[in-house]
């Protein structure tokens, strides 16, 4: 792996990396099926990621024509690895099963061992027979969108695709490890003048940010619109104020924590509410909505903007949907990505049908939405959200830190990378879009 290492570090050619031997095996972070069980009787809260993700060699698997082999440089944390850390809301070694079921190479996946982790920056080692536009030596970061290219439901909208998935969750191999098998079509440039582990934090969070409001399958937000996100200074939130700025809308921002709004103004949001010091209790009981509490947020929103949002960015899920669909503007729409509250949705469907509300369900991004957002962050427009970077040994205390919600924007894990601020390849661009632009959040995190 050293000779790898050393050979990127020193920008050898792309033939120079080809003819690199592979090793048989390689570290990777994983966890096992054998202890599938472990976390029964433990409250979701409880269970710790440190003792159930493991950091240690695992097998190579063979090349398919239409993959190529990746050396990590750097990845970083997503929910989806702490729920396959804790097991939740069920064991991930059944989506490599059935994965392992469709062909001979979808066997290779269902091991007993699953290597997690759903983004990645680095470098191309090898490519399949049937690759045409990646070589050795390339510069990339990955989505995570995995799909059948010989799949005819794919070919609309690949998130439609009969068999998608979300590569190193729903799929072996990913990304956090020294090294990962990709399809080729989940490759996209690197952005040239970011570091390693600025470039392997985005394209997961970012193009999911990118669909539900820009795409042509979610919100379709226009110039001037008002967007609500919940979470704004979290992975996909801080995203979706960029993506807001960006394109002419105004956004309000809802965080939990005099730190969190500052950070939200220096981002350029304006219009910030501080939940917890608001105290907005919007469930009274398990079983019961409290709609003064909606009113009372609604309130809020308008004595900052004078509007309802035409657009509500939802991912919390259970304990924020009914007041979602109570402030939305008539007419409006609430685009929900997931539901990290809980999943069983009560909502008034008054305020849905009497005003014409819609809600929109929106899951990661297709190739296309992926590589105009990450477009969007090589021309310096989006910037990265890191806040902290923990090397690959230490990746379970970065998956408790997200498990617990303690951390803003995105955590960084350096794989392969020795140390941080690797990578970068036209300081002069960097130079341009300016370094306080793109440190942000790890200076105020």
């Amino acid at each position: 792996m050293q000779e790898i290492l050393d050979a990127i570090n020193a920008g050898a050619t792309g033939d120079d990396i080809a003819n690199i031997e592979l090793p048989e095996t390689y570290r990777a972070a994983h966890v096992l099926r054998s202890e599938q069980e472990m976390w029964q009787g433990v409250e979701s809260a409880d269970k710790d990621p440190r003792k159930s993700l493991h950091v240690g060699e695992v097998p190579l698997p063979e090349l398919a024509p239409n993959e190529v082999v990746i050396a990590n440089m750097a990845s970083s944390i997503n929910f989806n690895t702490v729920w396959t850390s804790i097991f939740e809301p069920l064991p991930t070694f059944g989506f490599l099963d059935r994965l392992g079921k469709e062909s001979i190479w979808g066997k290779r996946h269902a091991q007993d061992f699953h290597v997690v982790g759903s983004d990645s920056a680095g470098v191309v080692l090898r490519v399949g027979s049937a690759v045409r536009n990646w070589s050795p030596g390339d510069h990339v970061t990955v989505h995570c969108n995995d799909v059948d290219d010989q799949d005819p439901s794919a070919h609309n909208d690949s998130m439609l695709a009969a068999n998608q998935r979300i590569w190193g969750f729903e799929t072996n191999y990913g990304g956090l490890a020294d090294l990962s098998i990709v399809k080729a079509n989940q490759l996209m440039p690197k952005p040239s003048h970011l570091s390693w582990e600025e470039s392997s934090v985005n394209a997961l969070c970012a193009s999911t940010s990118y669909r539900m409001l820009v795409g042509d399958h979610a919100g379709r937000m226009k110039q001037g619109d008002n967007v609500f996100i919940w979470g704004a200074t979290g992975g996909i939130g801080a995203y979706a104020v960029q993506l807001v700025l960006n394109g002419g809308g105004t956004p309000v921002g809802v965080v939990s924590s005099e730190k969190r709004v500052e950070l939200l103004k220096a981002m350029g949001c304006e219009n910030v509410i501080d939940r917890r010091e608001e105290g907005y209790k919007f469930w009274s009981d398990e079983h019961t909505q409290d709609e003064r509490e909606w009113r009372r947020l609604g309130k809020k929103v308008r004595s900052l903007i004078g509007e309802d949002p035409d657009i509500v960015f939802e991912h919390p899920g259970r304990s924020t949907f009914g007041a979602s669909v109570f402030i939305t503007k008539r007419g409006g729409k609430i685009v929900t990505c997931a539901a990290t509250s809980g999943y069983m949705i009560e909502y008034d469907n008054r305020h849905l049908w009497m005003k014409l509300k819609s809600i929109i369900s929106s899951h990661f991004a297709n190739y296309a939405e992926a590589w105009a957002m990450n477009r969007l962050i090589d021309q310096g427009a989006i910037q990265p959200v890191l806040s902290d970077v923990y090397d690959l040994e230490h990746v379970g205390d970065a998956a408790l830190a997200v498990h617990r919600n303690q951390a803003e924007g995105k955590l960084g894990v350096l794989c392969l990378a020795p140390e941080e601020g690797m990578g970068i390849t036209d300081p002069d661009k960097r130079e341009r879009i300016g370094e306080d632009k793109i440190t942000l959040f790890r200076r105020m995190s």
